[in-house]
């Protein structure tokens, strides 16, 4: 049997976690603040006299306030220069006031009126409508279009130059929020690994993840993808419930979230005996990784970490071009606010590394209609280069990397 693998009860394993959150803060008003003078100075370089953050992750980063997209406009409206402003439905005040980090001016339109209408005028009486209007890309077609027909639609611009090139590097305070949540998720994937017994369902270990993820300090699982056998082929899942049997193939995907931040671990490794192939493929799996990171460095375009995988499939015998067997998907994603983030490591994202950009390395191999490896743990980019926020698996015997 795989260390560390089928040796405690479910209760056994829960009991084996403690909180370990007791001692972080979230992100405070102060790199609020300054997030909002790096946008705007972004914004002054590029020409851009105004931006709109839509309800959602772009409106929590710059200014804490948390917030859902709905049919409704919240939003704010951030200037070039001077302070940013809410725009919101006059009944939801109360709470949005509540709910604010960083202080906000309002701009409130009532049930019976158009935002859009309020949103231009605004822009009007503060003089922001000679240069550009940048729009967070997460907006809906339909704000997109309400503010077309109000607009010059030719001054309209996607914020991401904006957002992106800020949200990309993490700070010390947003790296360690990143670091403590992908720490509670390993120790949750040591204790899933522990809890397995013959019969399991996945669905039984999906809630066991869970209830995990709660007695480290998180809220829960933010995702979870538990596979056996020939699932595991699949890179997000199957459709059909699934039971736990001696010698199968397992890969767990999961990650919860901590003042806002991610975390995204994966293991695999066998519940049981693996078969010769499986044991290559793993390997394969490992060299994948390891050549990931080792491209991984200051300066360097983001694709080059993508390349450097790719020239590892040809050098083993795989297929090399995003086809099976092989690794079919990119090799990593920025990971902060958002599960998936910029930039990619991907063929064709040029972006620089450079510090404070973090990633997820995943290279899953895949052998069709047989299973699936993949081993992911993340790294940032220090000034030195990357640095891992968890240590990947060491072996298919022991993926936990436990003591002896």
């Amino acid at each position: 049997m795989t260390q560390g693998v089928g040796t405690l009860t479910a209760e056994q394993a829960l009991k084996s976690l403690d909180g370990m959150t007791a001692d972080l803060e979230p992100i405070q008003l102060s790199e609020y603040q300054a997030r909002i003078k790096e946008a705007q100075a972004l914004m002054q370089a590029n020409r851009i006299d105004a931006m709109y953050l839509n309800a959602g992750t772009n409106l929590t980063y710059f200014t804490g306030l948390q917030w859902y997209a709905s049919e409704r406009l919240v939003g704010a409206i951030v200037p070039v220069q001077g302070d940013v402003t809410l725009i919101a439905p006059a009944f939801e005040v109360g709470s949005l006031t509540q709910a604010m980090v960083v202080p906000l001016n309002t701009l409130l339109w009532d049930e019976h009126e158009s935002p859009y209408d309020h949103f231009v005028q605004f822009l009007q009486a503060q003089g922001l409508t000679e240069g550009k209007l940048a729009l967070d890309e997460s907006c809906s077609y339909s704000i997109i279009a309400n503010l077309e027909e109000r607009y010059p639609a030719a001054k309209m611009v996607d914020a991401k130059v904006i957002t992106a090139a800020c949200r990309m590097h993490k700070s010390a305070a947003e790296l360690k929020l990143i670091q403590r949540a992908m720490d509670m998720t390993l120790a949750v994937h040591r204790a899933t690994g522990a809890m397995l017994h013959e019969g399991l369902s996945a669905s039984e270990v999906r809630a066991f993840i869970d209830e995990a993820h709660r007695r480290v300090g998180a809220s829960g699982s933010f995702f979870c993808i538990v596979l056996f056998g020939q699932g595991t082929s699949y890179p997000h899942g199957v459709n059909y419930e699934q039971h736990l049997q001696k010698n199968d193939w397992v890969l767990i995907d999961t990650g919860c979230k901590l003042h806002g931040y991610h975390s995204d671990i994966t293991r695999t490794y066998a519940f049981g005996e693996a078969t010769h192939e499986q044991k290559t493929f793993w390997q394969y799996e490992q060299q994948l990784q390891l050549a990931a990171f080792n491209a991984a460095a200051n300066g360097r375009a983001c694709e080059e970490v993508d390349d450097a995988v790719r020239d590892e499939l040809a050098n083993i015998g795989l297929k090399d071009n995003y086809q099976l067997p092989g690794v079919p998907h990119r090799t990593g994603h920025g990971i902060g606010m958002d599960l998936h983030e910029w930039p990619y490591l991907v063929g064709g994202d040029k972006t620089l590394l450079a510090p404070g950009m973090c990633f997820s390395n995943e290279p899953m191999v895949i052998q069709p209609d047989k299973f699936g490896v993949r081993l992911e743990d993340h790294f940032y980019m220090s000034e030195q280069g990357p640095v891992w926020f968890t240590e990947p698996s060491r072996s298919l015997e022991n993926p936990f990397n436990l003591d002896d």
